[in-house]
């Protein structure tokens, strides 16, 4: 799954963060001003801000020419990592509380339940996903101009160094309030096409 969504997270990251200009236009200095104005000024237009990346095939294509295919891939180990555990905890998480929330002389919990239950597996999944989530980020964004990290650890090192542990839990409380409804949805949805697809093979 990590070989085919590292580059869209590549991607979808550097969309995010683009907030540098493609082109910029030096300003004369306001001591030493130009002696004549130009001929022809350039429209207001061409001042403002040019995104680098169009679109996400852009910003695809972009990466692939400017940093080769292992630009595609960067982050890729912090996206494995978190993909792993959190996809693990959200199973494992969904599983037992499915089996708590089960009334008793039923084998499957209510609809009420497997909202709840799913709820709270996303909920869960991001809160031992986030510290991965962070690093993947950085090192995606990392190499628009001077590469700062040398890799995972080294950028886990130097972000905790310099902004404290908290740093790598930064956009958790979003990533829960996120978590909590969609895979509410998530799960209802699974649950009944379960039903649905054993109820036509039976």
């Amino acid at each position: 799954m990590v070989f085919l969504t590292s580059p869209t997270e590549v991607a979808k990251v550097r969309l995010q963060t683009q907030t540098q200009t493609h082109t910029q236009q030096r300003r004369p200095s306001a001591s030493w001003p130009s002696v004549a104005p130009p001929l022809c000024p350039a429209p207001s237009a061409s001042l403002e801000p040019r995104p680098k990346y169009h679109g996400p095939l852009h910003c695809l294509l972009t990466v692939a020419r400017e940093e080769g295919l292992r630009g595609l891939y960067k982050g890729s180990s912090a996206l494995l990592l978190r993909e792993g555990h959190s996809f693990a905890t959200y199973f494992l998480s969904y599983a037992m509380l499915c089996e708590w929330l089960t009334p008793a002389g039923h084998s499957q919990p209510d609809v009420f339940g497997v909202l709840l239950a799913g709820g709270c597996a996303g909920v869960l999944a991001w809160a031992v996903a986030t510290p991965m989530d962070v690093i993947k980020s950085r090192l995606q964004v990392d190499g628009q101009g001077q590469q700062r990290y040398r890799g995972l650890l080294h950028c886990m090192v130097t972000s905790v160094r310099e902004e404290g542990p908290r740093v790598l839990f930064k956009g958790l409380a979003l990533n829960c309030c996120r978590a909590f409804p969609v895979n509410m949805v998530v799960f209802v949805a699974y649950e009944a096409i379960l039903r649905l697809t054993r109820g036509l093979l039976t």
